[in-house]
């Protein structure tokens, strides 16, 4: 403990924690990534923490009709699509230690009391399982050595789950003296307003920071989610009932596009008032001379809301009642929309509806471009192939990501090799032509969590393909989450007849991308370009997809 109290003073680290009221998906990630953005922008360098009150070790095993996507970090860690935000915004690349779960810490504790690490104490949510979580928060601040720790608690005040990640909360800001300087607290709420009399309603913010005082937290910012900006009448109530000042009640109204809420929460004086109640405004003078500014996603703001030609892409998927399983598949096409000036109509089509053979040129005939995107299980699977052999056939271009990737493989030894039964083990075990197959690492693991080929490893592009024209290098880093592959028996085979492996793992015994060199655009990767995207910065196979969109279009 002594070693750890001496690192938390050398570092002299600042905390925002950053919680939400009345209900949840109010956009609490947003507001925690935009002020990271703010920030960054200053010249601090920032990092960010999600604290998560399930009781899953991470999001990994979660449906994505549940939570939505499952965002894979660098180094393999599975979880929710906040961070996906976090990371495009802030341009970070986080890590497992990054996101604290009751999971995590409910199991760290429990093994340290089944080692008798405890001394034989009785062990107790308070101060056990809240010094786990502290000891957390303090372990990514010392090993990022970041000006600033952006802290959002999922869940709303007054979860049941959400009590000690609150209360661990409280005594940080306690350890830390208490002092505002040091420790600041920002309360996301929502301030409806009654179509009815047209008026926007403060009540639930009331309420919300009364429960979050009889924690024995005080809201340092009150952040009002609306439809439209707050009244000034609005933020008097707020400020007067809420014993904050008014000019720590900020408004964050609809947006346009998430990327307007950075520029939105610095006009309303998120910024300043932050910097200066924080103290960061005396340590400004030092940062400035690095600090980035705003220009470059101001001008990326602008190409984004200008669009000087338009273009339809189908996303063929099995989660599509619920979009946010494809948040950064849709958030590359924003980026490339950005980078090209090009507006992208994202038109959602469940891949059973074309399993139907009618359907097939009901549903696409209508598109400029197809996205395959990730998934598991057989539901759906041949409404897949019937898109990719259309696209192909019709030379749409088409981008195929993960299973994307395999039912594409699936798709050519079907309809060109003519292995009519050709198929994953996958989703058939004991078909004569299994062209995908349980990658060896895989065979024998009966854990579902964290057991897959996950995170960042290298890929080598072969030289004079359409994949280094690309990416314009022989390497590149790029992010898994899958447990099966092309099976090499066959990849002779495919290459004599038309569809290559342009990229492969550094051993060759995986393969990683495909193309067909003689289609405008028919390509696939077996990892997950999308998480890697930025605004300023789209993923380049997305980026060339929708090039070859445009050209073809034109």
């Amino acid at each position: 403990m002594f070693l750890l109290a001496q690192s938390r003073e050398q570092h002299m680290t600042k905390f925002i924690i950053i919680t939400g009221g009345v209900l949840s998906g109010l956009g609490k990630g947003i507001v925690t990534s935009s002020l990271g953005k703010l920030l960054k922008s200053h010249g601090f360098s920032v990092t960010c923490i999600k604290m998560d009150p399930y009781l899953n070790c991470d999001a990994g095993t979660m449906n994505p009709f549940e939570h939505g996507e499952v965002f894979v970090l660098r180094d393999g860690a599975e979880v929710d699509l906040d961070f996906g935000n976090y990371e495009r915004f802030m341009d970070l690349d986080l890590t497992s230690d990054d996101n604290i779960t009751t999971g995590k810490v409910y199991r760290h504790v429990i093994e340290k009391e089944r080692s008798g690490e405890y001394l034989g104490k009785t062990v107790q949510i308070i101060p056990h399982v809240t010094d786990e979580i502290i000891r957390r928060i303090w372990k990514v601040a010392n090993d990022t050595e970041s000006d600033i720790v952006l802290i959002e608690l999922g869940g709303t005040v007054g979860d049941i789950e959400s009590a000690p990640f609150l209360e661990a909360s409280r005594q940080l800001r306690m350890e830390l003296g208490d002092d505002i300087k040091k420790c600041f607290f920002i309360h996301t709420t929502l301030v409806p307003t009654l179509s009815v009399v047209g008026e926007q309603k403060t009540k639930p913010t009331q309420h919300s920071v009364q429960e979050l005082r009889a924690i024995g937290i005080e809201p340092n910012v009150i952040v009002g989610r609306s439809d439209k900006y707050l009244e000034r009448s609005t933020k008097k109530k707020i400020s007067l009932f809420c014993d904050v000042p008014e000019e720590a009640v900020v408004s964050s109204p609809d947006a346009s596009n998430i990327y307007r809420v950075p520029l939105i929460l610095d006009e309303e004086g998120l910024t300043d008032y932050v910097l200066k109640k924080m103290g960061l405004d005396e340590m400004l003078e030092e940062k400035q001379p690095d600090a980035p500014g705003l220009e470059t996603w101001k001008k990326f703001l602008e190409r984004y809301e200008d669009p000087t030609s338009e273009i339809s892409v189908a996303l063929v998927g099995k989660y599509c009642d619920l979009k946010d399983a494809y948040t950064s598949h849709e958030e590359a096409l924003n980026h490339c929309r950005g980078e090209t000036r090009t507006k992208i109509n994202l038109k959602y089509i469940e891949s059973e509806d074309l399993e139907v053979e009618d359907n097939v040129e009901k549903l696409l005939g209508d598109v400029d471009g197809i996205l395959i995107p990730g998934g598991f299980g057989t539901r759906g699977i041949n409404g897949k192939i019937n898109a990719i052999e259309y696209a192909r056939t019709r030379n749409i271009p088409i981008l195929s990501i993960c299973l994307g990737f395999q039912v594409s493989v699936i798709e050519f030894a079907r309809n060109v090799l003519g292995y009519v039964d050709a198929n994953s083990t996958e989703f058939n075990d004991r078909n004569e032509n299994p062209v995908i197959d349980l990658m060896p690492m895989q065979r024998g693991i009966d854990m579902m969590g964290g057991t897959m080929r996950l995170g960042e490893e290298k890929v080598k592009i072969d030289e004079g393909t359409k994949a280094h024209e690309i990416y314009g290098k022989d390497e590149i880093m790029a992010r898994h989450r899958h447990r099966y592959e092309v099976n090499l028996d066959y990849k002779d085979e495919f290459e004599e007849s038309g569809l290559i492996f342009s990229g492969k793992s550094t051993n060759m015994k995986r393969m990683e991308i495909l193309e067909i060199p003689d289609h405008p655009f028919f390509m696939g990767c077996q990892y997950h370009p999308e998480f890697t995207s930025r605004p300023m910065k789209p993923a380049p196979l997305f980026l060339a997809f929708v090039k070859a969109i445009k050209e073809q279009k034109e």
